[in-house]
């Protein structure tokens, strides 16, 4: 009986232990489920690299053209300009400033494509009002000419336009005394001259140039300018401007 009993538990465990394997084999061999994955957006990049190669292209020809453009204008040996001008003169130690216009007439050498050097003669024409007096001329003519040079250097550089400081220095000449009628200075009897002595004297100017280019060759010009005289022994501190063409040749 004991034996029977103990065949029957090994049976039984037997049984036990091969259905576990079993489960343990089919729970192995089934397939696992894929895991999902998120999708990943396309990347869409603003340009591509044959459209930043096209675009490069172009802005490289856009500024080899600004650059012949430029060496094209601004590389000629010698500007000549030929213009006009006005200035506020004092004419006499107690006078009040006198309109001056003038015609102008100078030529630039230019040694690089920056800086040159100006060669400038003017002469400037005037009525000065010397109020009423004991010679009845109420209103002589005068006029002043200038012969002057000095460095000159373009700070900007476009092709459409520039912009260049001046300063200059040399002599000036006044003729007061001509429409005076033999009066000379006008010298009232106890007082001072109403006009300046007819006289040489230093003169320099400073000025700011712009010039608008109508082509490579040809600009037009505008400089306002400050310039210091010294007739009479006195120091004059003129204000105005001149205006004219340049005409650019001679190219290096």
């Amino acid at each position: 009986m004991y034996s029977f009993r103990r065949a029957v538990a090994i049976l039984a465990f037997s049984c036990v232990v091969s259905g576990l394997a079993a489960f343990s084999q089919d729970s192995s061999s089934s397939p696992q489920q894929p895991q999902e994955q998120t999708p990943q957006p396309a990347q869409t990049p603003s340009q591509t690299k044959g459209q930043v190669s096209v675009q490069g292209r172009i802005r490289a020809r856009r500024e080899a053209r600004r650059q012949q453009a430029i060496r094209d204008t601004y590389g000629q040996r010698y500007e000549l300009f030929i213009g006009a001008g006005y200035q506020r003169f004092i004419p006499g130690p107690t006078l009040q400033h006198t309109t001056m216009y003038a015609f102008d007439l100078a030529l630039t050498r230019y040694y690089s494509d920056r800086l040159g050097i100006t060669l400038d003669g003017r002469g400037n024409f005037g009525t000065s009002f010397v109020g009423l007096n004991f010679s009845s001329i109420t209103r002589p003519a005068i006029s002043t000419y200038d012969i002057m040079a000095g460095p000159v250097y373009r700070f900007k550089m476009r092709p459409k336009y520039s912009i260049a400081g001046r300063v200059m220095g040399g002599a000036a000449m006044g003729n007061f005394t001509s429409d005076t009628n033999r009066f000379g200075q006008i010298c009232p009897p106890g007082q001072q001259c109403l006009l300046y002595p007819d006289s040489t004297t230093y003169a320099f100017s400073g000025a700011i140039i712009g010039e608008a280019n109508i082509s490579p060759s040809l600009s037009l010009r505008l400089a306002p300018e400050a310039m210091g005289t010294g007739f009479g022994s006195t120091f004059q501190h003129d204000l105005g401007a001149t205006f004219g063409v340049v005409y650019r040749f001679g190219k290096q």
